[in-house]
C-alpha cells in the first residue's frame, strides 16, 4: 500500500484549481494522491525541480507535458 503524496497537503491544484468540479477532484485525488503519486505529472515536476515549479495549470495525467517542463528547465 502506497503512501499519502507528500505534496497533497498544499497541492495547490485540489486545493484551489479543482474547488469548483468535486467529483473530477475526487476521481483524480483518489488515483494520483491516494494511490500512484508517483506517476502524478504534478508530483514529477516537484521531484526533478522542487517546490512551486508545476504549473497551476497541469493536470496530474499530463505527464508529457511534465516531462516538457522538466527538460525546458535543463537544457
Amino acid at each position: 500500500m502506497m503512501t499519502d503524496c507528500p505534496c497533497l497537503p498544499k497541492c495547490p491544484f485540489f486545493h484551489d484549481r479543482m474547488a469548483d468540479m468535486p467529483a473530477m477532484a475526487h476521481k483524480l485525488n483518489d488515483k494520483y494522491c491516494h494511490a500512484d503519486y508517483a506517476n502524478c505529472a504534478r508530483y514529477l515536476v516537484f521531484k526533478a525541480l522542487g517546490p512551486g515549479r508545476s504549473p497551476d495549470t497541469l493536470f496530474p495525467g499530463q505527464t508529457d507535458q511534465a516531462r516538457r517542463i522538466i527538460a525546458a528547465a535543463h537544457p
